[in-house]
């Protein structure tokens, strides 16, 4: 049986100042079509459809759209809720959609019933486990702890019961989950946070963010979503990772989605499928003379960029004049260089302002600030503050 796992769309989120749902759309229609051109038995969506709780018009409209294409492929669509997802509102209508063919698993209490299907080499069942917040359904879940662990376990658990109880012998499982899974135990010193993404929210609240593969023993294949990089846990645990990439960390991510071969008894062959790349990211820093006239620059007219500026001072107007030059710069940082001065020996602030007048501790502050001392003009200006200051301290004396 062929499945496409694919997982954090993140439905209505913005590259910085950058309207994403263009580049969306193009992804859902690749996914339609990559569904059509490898024949795939069922598509599963492990979570965070949108990016937030409540979305946008726009970002709503766009999942209607997806929904309609899916169901016009005519095979079934497995969708679990992410934690950027309200799941209450992400499964209004999921028993009418059911009969579409879309089966939305966004209540912990349906964790355990699965989607049937059957293929040559016999029966599958794929169970839904949308993302679960330890304090919210411990109770109901009847687990051991309020944390990630215990509250997959005892959703774990229920699989397993059905499994044994209720489906045939040798009827395969794959199961669909939103959560943070190392491989082992998920001991922290078993964690690799190489492929980490600032664009991934936190899921630390009501317990330790992470657990081990183990608790997923006995499955054939679990399609996670939440990390965004598309990446191997055990042989038949796998992210798919998102479809584009959300933040500068996520610069060298190939996104894909993943083709799943389940047979008997094997562990599944998978195969990444390239999503379309609407611009590439780059990153890049130095001074801003050289960054607007330098000729090796020049291909980054083409990419997303993050721009690191090294003067001083922060240039004047410094976003309105790279995108002149860089029409798709969407971050801007300054990193003023270090000073060989600065770099060994600083003596600290109370050290340096020790004995010192008021107009030396600005111009102080200002050097520490940008690396050099205050023009004749501003030092002026800050003259005139001074002395301003003074004035009405010895106003409020008198009064």
């Amino acid at each position: 049986m062929r499945f496409l796992h694919t997982s954090d769309w993140h439905l209505g989120r913005r590259f910085h100042t950058e309207d994403l749902i263009p580049a969306q759309r193009a992804f859902l229609d690749h996914l339609v079509g990559t569904a059509r051109t490898e024949d795939v038995d069922a598509i599963l969506v492990a979570g965070d459809i949108y990016d937030r709780a409540i979305p946008s018009l726009d970002a709503v409209r766009l999942f209607n759209r997806a929904l309609h294409q899916l169901a016009d492929l005519d095979v079934p669509i497995i969708m679990i809720s992410g934690n950027h997802d309200s799941a209450h509102r992400l499964g209004v209508g999921s028993g009418l959609l059911a009969r579409a063919g879309i089966h939305l698993r966004t209540d912990p209490d349906t964790c355990d019933i699965p989607v049937l299907l059957e293929d040559a080499d016999g029966p599958v069942a794929v169970y839904g486990i949308p993302y679960l917040e330890p304090s919210m359904v411990r109770d109901r879940l009847e687990a051991e702890a309020v944390s990630h662990r215990a509250v997959l376990t005892a959703a774990l658990d229920r699989i397993h019961a059905d499994l044994t109880n209720n489906q045939p012998a040798g009827t395969r499982s794959v199961v669909l989950a939103h959560a943070f899974v190392t491989s082992g135990t998920g001991q922290p010193e078993e964690r690799d946070e190489s492929e980490e993404s600032t664009s991934e929210r936190e899921i630390a609240v009501g317990g330790v963010a992470h657990v081990g593969a183990d608790v997923f023993a006995g499955i054939d294949y679990v399609a996670l979503g939440h990390l965004h990089g598309p990446q191997r846990v055990t042989d038949r645990i796998h992210y798919s990772g998102s479809p584009l990439a959300y933040s500068f960390s996520e610069a060298r991510h190939t996104k894909s989605v993943t083709l799943v071969d389940l047979t008997p008894n094997a562990v599944p062959a998978l195969a990444r499928q390239p999503c379309p790349v609407p611009l590439r990211l780059e990153r890049v820093s130095g001074f801003m003379e050289d960054l607007l006239t330098n000729p090796d620059h020049e291909p980054l007219k083409d990419a997303w960029l993050e721009v690191t500026l090294t003067d001083t001072a922060l240039p004047f107007e410094a976003m309105a004049r790279l995108r002149r030059r860089f029409p798709h710069t969407a971050s801007l940082k300054h990193k003023p260089a270090l000073i060989p001065a600065q770099a060994t020996n600083t003596p600290t602030y109370s050290q340096r302002i020790r004995g010192r007048g008021d107009l030396d501790i600005a111009g102080d502050f200002i050097n520490s600030m940008r690396g050099t001392d205050p023009t004749p003009d501003e030092q002026n200006l800050l003259q005139q503050a001074v002395e301003a200051s003074r004035l009405n301290e010895q106003q409020k004396e008198t009064v």
